[in-house]
């Protein structure tokens, strides 16, 4: 694919060692989609040095991707809706400060939007570095046409990918190696992460059950992706009787009323208290598995290999959910009907997995 710019790309060899940045800056589940891809480019260029540009929500994910080098933080959400003011143009230049503190032989926009092409932009080349982004939109995600304009070489990607192998593919193309089979994503909790069995010893999180506990992810920001609070209810009784906790995650003041609403209908439920994204996947990896919607809480599940069953109310699974390879569905699944896959499909999904036994 030619140079976008204009000018005829001269050949460019990576070097040993190459420095590169990621520009990835939201959402919550499209960084945990990008994950992998960092995973692969580790493995195919051991002495790589890779940097990540994230929205500031979610560095403390990023923090926790191994391999990540330094996560350069950005609030470009909130400084849109202060432009002009003083803390906006002090944080702005904090920012632009730290992103052009190293020059990079790759910069790799997988977000392809104008704000990600504008981060690719302002962020600094080697001298013989290349910008690369996506040539074209995949079904289903956004695509902006600036994307392509920054980039030095834009990369044709096949449309009906999944969010996962789009990340991978880009940045396997750009930078010249095969996409590993085997597919991981390096997201590794922090120290008050442990197993959610109760013989495992003191528990250093103070969030967690002395019990081993199934999250339900019901909070999701698009209304139609939902699954009704009946469901919820009738899963939970479900699985307090199989000799699980249920525990109940919430983002937001509806959910968390959401959350308290199926708690109180349940033998033994907890909703959580207010956590900050890292204690929120420290907690999440002592669980005993996740039920969740398509968000991201959800992904991270899947990203921490957690026993996961993904509910989706139309058929997008094949573009953000676990996959459903037989290799895969010995822990985690995808289920889909429209209005909404019942409780019963659900919990066949779930006893399906291999997921700790109790009282079954």
């Amino acid at each position: 694919m030619p140079a976008y710019n204009g000018a005829a790309a001269a050949p460019f060899r990576m070097p040993v060692a190459p420095k590169i940045l990621v520009v990835k800056l939201s959402s919550l589940g499209d960084v945990v989609h990008s994950m992998p891809a960092v995973q692969d480019m580790l493995r195919a260029l051991p002495g790589a040095r890779v940097d990540w540009v994230v929205e500031r929500a979610f560095a403390p994910l990023v923090a926790r991707c191994v391999g990540v080098g330094t996560v350069i933080p950005c609030d470009l959400r909130t400084w849109r809706k202060n432009l002009w003011s003083a803390r906006t143009r002090h944080e702005y230049r904090v920012f632009k400060t730290q992103l052009q503190g190293q020059s990079y032989d790759a910069i790799i926009d997988l977000q392809g939007l104008t704000k990600s092409a504008w981060v690719s932009w302002l962020a600094r080349t080697t001298p013989r570095g290349r910008r690369y982004a996506m040539a074209n939109q995949t079904e289903g995600s956004s695509f902006e046409a600036p994307t392509r304009w920054v980039a030095d070489v834009a990369i044709p990607l096949e449309p009906h990918v999944h969010a996962v192998d789009r990340a991978r593919l880009l940045c396997a193309q750009a930078l010249k190696y095969d996409v590993p089979d085997v597919q991981r994503y390096g997201l590794k909790p922090g120290p008050n992460a442990a197993s959610p069995l109760p013989s495992a010893g003191a528990l250093a999180n103070p969030f967690v059950p002395r019990k081993p506990f199934v999250a339900l992810v019901h909070g999701t920001s698009r209304a139609d992706k939902q699954w009704s609070q009946d469901a919820w209810i009738a899963l939970g009784q479900r699985l307090n009787h199989s000799g699980f906790a249920v525990a109940l995650p919430h983002g937001n003041a509806t959910e968390k009323m959401t959350s308290e609403a199926i708690a109180a209908k349940l033998d033994d439920a907890w909703v959580w208290p207010s956590m900050g994204l890292d204690v929120v996947i420290d907690t999440l990896a002592r669980g005993a598995g996740v039920i969740g919607v398509d968000s991201g809480l959800s992904h991270i599940a899947v990203a921490l290999s957690l026993p996961h069953v993904q509910i989706y109310n139309f058929d997008t699974a094949w573009r953000t959910g676990p996959p459903n390879t037989l290799a895969h569905r010995t822990h985690q699944c995808s289920v889909t009907a429209t209005p909404q896959p019942s409780v019963e499909t659900v919990w066949q999904a779930w006893e399906s997995l291999n997921t700790p036994v109790l009282c079954r």
